[in-house]
């Protein structure tokens, strides 16, 4: 009989999955590492249960406690999904930019929920970063997980997402497109690439009110790059430790309209039901255009599952509310 012993077991190993309608004018093969298929339905799944492995080793994490973590959704669903098979509590805090279903997926799976307000700086008490800490501090037997400089995270990536990706594409990968937020993904996927084939080029995918672009090309982390923006999952108002900035050949920035219309593209032309960052990396995928070559094979990384997404994206009367369709 082939079974996972729970549902932990099933992470990873995620297909990939050419783009044909999209990507039509584009002269490169281009393949989706489809990552809604672990059973949080997003990349985050790696490495929560990276995190949690590693916290546990070294007694960060001790029987019975509690996981306390701040989330835009997807860290805190893999996190509740170990925490629910390994016998912990689950904290998650969000802001109210994220979609009403990514918080009540969160609740769902037996999470306590915090909502927080996005347009504050990141050290106001206020903010999710301050809350997730101040929570973990306060919280008996709590761990804070903080994703942005966890090393575990982008270890989580380079023990898994870039070996399948170099063996799933027999080694002829030559360029890796995805979204930016921790810098987890993109820092271990590049690492295990590079390491494997130093030519191969790692691009990031970067929203309007982020600051990585910006600090990427002129080391200048500058805070008048610094406004609230509507795409979620990627660009950051702060620099966490997991991006490594060494690794990363270009960023290209998405406009939330763009990044919108794009999420509603994949899954009327393509049939991909996918998140908000999906519409941001495919769109990013065609603005690098110039970059591609006939021989090459692209891989762009979809991170999450459309569901999170149906009262936003998928709606067309917020779509015409935020001025994306007519």
């Amino acid at each position: 009989m082939d079974y996972a012993e729970n549902i932990l077991g099933t992470i990873g190993n995620t297909p990939l999955v050419k783009l044909n309608k999209l990507t039509e004018e584009l002269p490169c093969l281009v393949l989706a590492k489809y990552e809604t298929f672990n059973p949080g339905n997003s990349v985050k799944d790696r490495m929560a249960l990276q995190m949690v492995e590693d916290a546990e080793a070294d007694g960060r994490l001790q029987p019975g406690g509690t996981i306390v973590e701040g989330t835009s959704g997807n860290t805190g669903m893999g996190l509740a999904l170990a925490a629910i098979v390994k016998g912990y509590k689950m904290i998650c805090v969000t802001t109210d930019k994220q979609s009403k279903e990514k918080i009540d997926i969160l609740k769902a799976v037996g999470s306590e929920v915090h909502v927080c307000p996005t347009d504050v700086a990141p050290d106001d008490p206020r903010s999710y970063y301050s809350t997730a800490r101040r929570l973990g501090e306060k919280t008996p037997n709590a761990w804070y997980v903080n994703q942005y400089d966890n090393p575990s995270n982008a270890k989580g990536h380079y023990l898994s997402t870039g070996p399948e990706i170099w063996e799933q594409t027999a080694g002829k990968v030559t360029h890796f497109v995805v979204g930016v937020g921790t810098g987890g993904t993109i820092s271990g996927v590049g690492k295990y690439l590079k390491e494997q084939n130093p030519n191969v080029k790692v691009w990031g995918v970067d929203t309007y009110g982020s600051v990585f672009k910006k600090y990427h090309e002129t080391g200048v982390f500058d805070e008048n790059e610094i406004y609230p923006y509507i795409t979620e999952g990627i660009g950051e108002d702060i620099l966490p430790e997991n991006v490594d900035f060494d690794i990363i050949d270009g960023f290209t920035k998405v406009t939330d309209k763009d990044a919108a219309v794009y999420t509603q593209r994949l899954a009327k032309e393509e049939g991909m039901f996918l998140g908000n960052s999906a519409g941001a990396a495919i769109k990013g995928v065609l603005q690098l255009s110039d970059h591609f070559g006939k021989d090459d094979v692209v891989v762009v990384l979809f991170h999450d599952h459309g569901s999170r997404y149906v009262g936003k994206m998928f709606n067309d009367d917020w779509m015409r509310a935020q001025g994306f369709i007519d």
